[in-house]
């Protein structure tokens, strides 16, 4: 076959997973021990959970868009 008849090469597919890698990374971050009604974690507002997780899983979304729209070499 014909390299030219491929949507992705492999290089498509590196960017890909650690753009996947990336957004599991802030799944994790955000992660963590909640409130209850009986007791209260001030943890749950913390500027990781906050602002750096969800910053984390857009800067992966972001690159796994481009893998996608990149064009690969020819």
């Amino acid at each position: 076959m014909d390299k030219k008849n491929f949507a992705f090469d492999s290089m498509n597919y590196i960017l890909l997973a650690v753009g996947m890698a990336v957004v599991v990374l802030g799944f994790i971050l955000m992660s963590g021990s909640g409130s209850t009604e009986t007791s209260y974690d001030p943890d749950i507002f913390s500027a990781r959970r906050i602002k750096v997780a969800p910053a984390v899983c857009l800067l992966g979304f972001v690159s796994m868009i481009y893998a996608v729209i990149r064009k690969p070499k020819a």
